[in-house]
């Protein structure tokens, strides 16, 4: 099967598969690592809870930039020229690691080495509003309609793989030594630099002439201006959108809180961490198809529901940990059995999420308005990243974890009801 792809690919198909597959190979490096990333930042550099919840917070507020990046490839003459000076300004911070402390006593009380940590990831999370688009937008041009798919879903399974190899080894790593974040992570940006500089090499040949009737800033507040309109009008997508907010806040509110009681409540170490990651990444992959199928045929309000409810049984599960204790170990890795099962829910998560998130958006609209409602969709992710996180710790300050899953588990259950209700009553 695999052959006969490869074998009527042509040239251009062919070159630039070669370029994407070497992309996907570092970028699921990349993103295997950045999965102990928060881990690191409150085991190994001692950071408080605040600044935990920012860090993953950056990876969100940078979606608020969406439409202005957009905006300014659409307009971009040399787009690959674009694209490798974005990678190397994202990327290279990276590079500063080497120069921290391998020494846990200089990481006292909002040492400024926090600091620099938090920039160093915020610039590089910039990267994903500009370099992921254009390198799409490079594909899409690249490759046929009729291989467009198959090419992009096998990158995408190397990419996994990779990921899965990388947090394995980064884990048993860390647990070795607490400090080798130090060199990896710049280790991975280079290679990051490297890979983006590779993809650019792919021809883009556009196949309309942009045309550019206002200015960048116009342009973004007209695009703000669809977005209110396509909420005002379209009820069952914003209903759609509610659901995501109550959601949305469950997932950054407790994604923080979650790696604090893994350390402080269950002691985990790294390579535990990243087995129950791997876990639900496998169980993940192998549950996609069936999902892929199944939301092509289904509402989408209908199909999110199975995500939220998943989400609520891996958070349940989780605080359920403290008080069923069971664990056994495998070599370094301790397991327990209520993380097990949650990592289930996680994993039954995660297969239905990545579609409902990424695709979801464009069953309330036409294949030509498809761009714009996604758009919405990014700009209230990035939306509710600015407050979720740091809510999340503040409860878990004030009320403790319970109490902050408990809330978490409740904001699921009214966005369930809203999935429903929505359903039933306005098609």
């Amino acid at each position: 099967m695999l052959l006969k792809i490869f074998n009527s690919l042509t040239v251009k198909e062919s070159r630039s598969f070669k370029l994407h597959i070497t992309f996907s190979v570092i970028d699921g490096m990349i993103r295997g690592a950045l999965l102990l990333n928060e881990y690191v930042f409150i085991k190994s550099l001692n950071g408080n809870s605040y600044q935990l919840s920012f860090l993953f917070q950056s990876s969100l507020i940078v979606l608020l930039l969406s439409v202005f990046f957009n905006e300014l490839i659409f307009r971009a003459k040399r787009k690959g020229r674009m694209l490798r000076i974005a990678g190397f300004i994202t990327h290279l911070p990276l590079v500063l690691l080497l120069f921290f402390p391998r020494n846990p006593e200089m990481y006292s009380a909002n040492s400024i080495f926090h600091y620099v940590f938090l920039f160093i990831f915020f610039t590089y999370y910039l990267s994903y509003p500009i370099v992921l688009p254009t390198i799409n937008l490079f594909l899409k041009n690249a490759y046929s309609q009729e291989n467009f798919g198959r090419l992009y879903g096998l990158s995408t399974t190397v990419r996994q793989i990779m990921m899965m190899l990388t947090i394995f080894f980064f884990g048993f790593v860390l647990d070795s030594d607490h400090f080798a974040f130090t060199y990896i992570f710049p280790i991975l940006g280079i290679l990051g630099i490297i890979s983006v500089i590779l993809i650019s090499i792919i021809e883009y040949i556009p196949k309309t002439k942009v045309v550019i009737t206002e200015s960048l800033i116009m342009s973004v507040v007209s695009s703000f201006k669809k977005m209110v309109i396509i909420l005002k009008t379209n009820k069952p997508f914003l209903d759609f959108q509610i659901a995501y907010l109550f959601y949305g806040f469950t997932f950054n509110s407790t994604r923080s809180v979650i790696n604090i009681f893994y350390n402080e409540a269950l002691s985990l170490n790294y390579s535990s961490v990243a087995f129950y990651q791997n876990a639900y990444n496998i169980i993940a992959i192998l549950l996609l198809p069936f999902f892929g199928k199944l939301i092509g045929k289904i509402d989408p309000r209908k199909f999110t529901i199975v995500s939220f409810a998943s989400m609520a049984g891996y958070i349940l599960f989780i605080a359920l940990s403290a008080y069923f204790p069971l664990a056994f170990q495998v070599l370094t890795i301790k397991i327990y059995i209520t993380l097990l099962i949650a990592t289930i829910f996680f994993g039954l998560f995660n297969a239905t999420i990545i579609l409902s998130w990424n695709i979801g958006s464009s069953y309330f609209c036409s294949n030509e308005e498809a761009g714009d409602y996604q758009s919405v969709h990014l700009f209230l992710t990035g939306f509710r990243g600015i407050y979720s996180p740091f809510l999340g710790i503040l409860f878990y300050e004030l009320l403790g974890f319970t109490w902050t899953f408990g809330i978490g588990i409740f904001m699921l259950i009214l966005a369930v009801w809203l999935m429903h209700w929505s359903y039933k009553n306005r098609k």
